[in-house]
């Protein structure tokens, strides 16, 4: 399943060059996982108020192809690419225009707060609603 999150750059996301500043990308990866969870119905919020889970991020990357300026408007699309028992790769493209402008991804764990931090599996129902049929499932 695709996800997809608008949004517009503000001017405060920029530098003095008025390019977009490299870790408002990450920022924005960020929002659209929260965007994807909601969106399947599983708000980040809830989880974490009703049952301590989130998903904090082990590992982020993001390649830049073209630079992004003052009042572009972009559709992040966010899609689960990997799907491990305890953790899970979501993959996001940033569009602008219908051309590719950047593509990264967040490496996160599907983590307990009940005590101590710790991994545990991804609910059955919830990983039913992450994986999308193109996406290669993992056991670990």
């Amino acid at each position: 399943m695709v996800v997809e999150y608008p949004l517009k750059v503000r001017w405060g996301d920029t530098d003095a060059a008025g390019i977009v500043f490299y870790p408002n990308f990450y920022k924005w990866m960020d929002e659209a996982t929260h965007e994807f969870f909601s969106h399947i119905g599983y708000p980040t919020s809830t989880l974490y108020k009703e049952q301590q889970i989130a998903t904090p991020l082990l590992e982020t990357k993001c390649e830049f192809k073209s630079p992004l300026f003052f009042e572009d408007e972009v559709i992040v699309r966010s899609i689960v690419t990997e799907l491990h028992r305890k953790v899970f790769k979501i993959s996001h493209t940033f569009i602008r225009k219908d051309v590719m402008v950047a593509t990264g991804y967040e490496l996160r764990a599907w983590t307990s707060f009940n005590a101590k931090p710790k991994a545990t599996p991804i609910p059955d129902e919830v990983r039913n609603k992450m994986m999308p049929e193109n996406t290669e499932e993992f056991n670990d």
